[in-house]
């Protein structure tokens, strides 16, 4: 519907539900009304300067956005450079610098780079913002109005988005002249697809990865989106399933952008089975054969619920959509129920031992949610343990020597041995010494006690009782 107004050069804001090919919608226009080096006219052009602009609001989707591109434009010759952050920078100024035709990027780097001058954006013909309403929801307005002031006031402006907020109308009424609005249908149409299959379960949040294990082995299940609130809970549910022997990995902000490139690639490529995601992969994100999507927690409105659910069941293909719905969040998933007209007014208690689990999901009677054993707690044999008495805290060996002073003089010096050395004292020196020898120790002893009150009861005398006692010793 919007490949003839897109060439003809019109302004538009095009709207349909996820899985519909938009990417396409304004891809080939921009390929097609772009100079190819082999025109004639490509010399009146300015040498390297990118012609188009396509801002989307995630890396991912950039990256796929892309990778579309390039292979639509794989005979013509145009030169597409996907601008991101959490990259270096030097491939990207040197490629900016050999010269491109058309630049797919996120709004920060693409400011980034224009600070530089690195980017030059005034000779481009068009300009699309795809998933519009998305880079609004996340604060992109300043950096989009920044952009759109970069680029020639004749561009071609296309706004792609799944909603039209305020913002949006706003944004077109700024920056867009005499725009055509083409809506292929309600952008809610997608939870009314009859190919998708959707499925609301209140449940606790222990015994969730039982479940998805268990729907993991269900007849029908293939790759697996898991949508999961914060970055944290992502990582967790993810080791978890990992656990329990099924391939997963987690894609979330946290992550290195080679991590999540890698992640991507490999849930792509079939050699992971389970991603769990954070709405960073909500957006925009096609990846073929995803069979089930599963909400951990319930959405933040019926919007972020639609774009999820959207990642399975696309292009006719059949999917199957799973929320779980936690006490806490009933009077959210019912306000999500009323604005898009759903029957799941009061989800049905579900447990991994739920028989309508197992009869809606299609799961083997008896299946577990593991497909590995745990693995066991190595406990030392009992007579390889170290014995109690070796395990008690051994005293530590001191040999020092204490001086005590009254008034500035030196009143009693003693040593303070360690206990073995006590001991031995007192067992290997009373062995050789007569009988006579303990009454010596005594004496001694009264003598130092002695000595001792004595220069106490000096009082005021201070030097002289501890002289006294000095000559009595």
């Amino acid at each position: 519907m919007t490949l003839s107004v897109a060439l003809m050069g019109t302004d538009l804001i095009g709207q349909a539900r996820t899985g519909t090919g938009k990417t396409l919608a304004f891809g080939i226009p921009v390929l097609q009304r772009s100079v190819v080096s082999t025109d004639p006219a490509y010399s009146d052009l300015p040498q390297g300067k990118p012609q188009a602009l396509i801002v989307a609001p995630t890396r991912e989707l950039a990256l796929q956005v892309s990778n579309d591109l390039h292979l639509a434009s794989a005979d013509l010759g145009l030169r597409v450079l996907t601008v991101y952050g959490g990259v270096g920078y030097d491939t990207q100024l040197e490629t900016l610098e050999s010269g491109v035709d058309i630049v797919v990027g996120t709004p920060g780097r693409l400011i980034d780079l224009a600070n530089r001058r690195a980017l030059d954006l005034s000779h481009v013909h068009a300009v699309v913002l795809d998933e519009a309403d998305e880079m609004l929801d996340l604060g992109f307005l300043p950096d989009v109005q920044r952009l759109l002031s970069m680029t020639p006031e004749t561009r071609q402006t296309m706004l792609f988005s799944a909603t039209m907020p305020a913002a949006i109308v706003a944004l077109a009424r700024t920056h867009m002249r005499h725009p055509m609005n083409i809506r292929a249908e309600s952008s809610y149409d997608t939870t009314m697809v009859p190919a998708t299959a959707q499925f609301i379960y209140q449940a606790h949040d222990l015994d969730k990865p039982e479940i998805i294990g268990r729907i993991l082995q269900a007849e029908d299940a293939d790759k697996f989106i898991v949508f999961t609130r914060t970055k944290r809970q992502a990582q967790r549910v993810a080791d978890d399933l990992a656990e329990r022997g099924f391939s997963a990995s987690p894609l979330h902000g946290d992550m290195a952008q080679v991590a999540r490139e890698k992640a991507l690639a490999k849930f792509r490529e079939n050699k992971i089975r389970v991603l769990v995601a954070t709405d960073v992969a909500a957006r925009g994100i096609d990846v073929a054969g995803v069979s089930h999507v599963i909400n951990y927690t319930c959405p933040e409105d019926d919007k972020t619920y639609v774009h999820r659910i959207g990642r399975t069941g696309r292009a006719g293909a059949t999917g199957t959509a799973i929320t779980f719905v936690d006490w806490a969040d009933l009077h959210r998933w019912k306000m999500i129920n009323k604005a898009l007209d759903l029957p799941f007014d009061e989800p049905q208690e579900t447990y991994s031992t739920s028989e309508h689990l197992f009869h809606d999901q299609g799961i083997a009677p008896g299946t577990k949610g593991r497909v590995v054993d745990p693995a066991p707690v190595e406990r030392k044999p009992r007579e390889d343990r170290e014995p109690r008495e070796s395990r008690e805290r051994q005293p530590r060996e001191r040999n020092r020597n204490r001086t005590r002073t009254r008034s500035g003089a030196t009143v009693v010096t003693e040593t303070t041995e360690s206990p073995e050395a006590a001991t031995a004292a007192a067992t290997g020196e009373a062995g050789s010494a007569p009988a006579g020898d303990g009454e010596g120790r005594s004496s001694s002893n009264r003598n130092r006690n002695r000595r001792r009150r004595r220069s106490r009861s000096g009082g005021g005398q201070g030097g002289a009782a501890a002289e006294s006692a000095s000559t009595d010793a």
